[in-house]
């Protein structure tokens, strides 16, 4: 039950990270607990609307990361965390590849928890950070049935085109979703590699696909 919730809660953060898209200039102006708020009540609303998300259509979702969520998210600098030490030693392929496949890894993962939200609503927490601060802790809650739940952001502000809050990482029921596949992760490259990191990523994906055709 506790991991069904998990990966419940990780697919309503993936999908508020960016499923309603922004201007730029609204972005880079928006502080970034705004930026929280309005997401996820958009995104809530958007997804219980959406019959196709709620049915795990991997294909759509897969195409709203790539248009929607990845302006809001600082993927590289998430799967660089996520892989540890052995990313400054990657080829710039090797960085390509494994953000793909994490990519790929995170939204198989979880597409099948949307179907799950229902209730659900976000409340953010007061901000605790200075004008000049440049990387923000967001805390949020999930009410919903049962006791609200922790459910907190972090995010850096990007300069530059693109400029604004991006997310980098996130905290579901007390857990770091990049410290938690850095184990994991640092395991494979310690026993064969970044390719072979590469490879398990790919095979686990083929495997997801395989079982959602199933």
């Amino acid at each position: 039950m506790k991991r069904r919730l998990f990966q419940q809660l990780c697919a309503v953060v993936l999908s508020v990270t960016g499923l309603v898209g922004m201007s730029a200039v609204h972005a880079a102006d928006e502080a970034p607990d705004v930026l929280i708020k309005r997401l996820a009540s958009d995104v809530l609303t958007t997804i219980r609307d959406d019959a196709a998300i709620q049915a795990g259509d991997t294909g759509k979702i897969i195409g709203l990361v790539d248009t929607r969520i990845m302006p809001n998210v600082n993927f590289q600098r998430m799967t660089a965390s996520a892989v540890g030490p052995g990313w400054r030693s990657a080829t710039p392929e090797q960085q390509k590849r494994l953000q793909e496949e994490f990519k790929i890894l995170l939204v198989r993962t979880y597409s099948g928890a949307l179907s799950q939200v229902s209730d659900q609503a976000i409340t953010v927490k007061p901000l605790r950070a200075a004008a000049e601060d440049t990387e923000v802790l967001v805390r949020t809650e999930v009410r919903g049935r049962g006791d609200p739940i922790q459910l907190d952001y972090r995010l850096e502000k990007t300069p530059g085109q693109g400029a604004g809050w991006k997310i980098y990482n996130f905290n579901v029921l007390g857990v770091w979703m990049v410290e938690t596949y850095r184990s994991q992760f640092a395991q494979e490259i310690n026993a064969k590699g970044i390719d072979g990191l590469i490879a398990s990523l790919s095979a686990r994906n083929r495997a997801n696909a395989g079982a959602k055709k199933g």
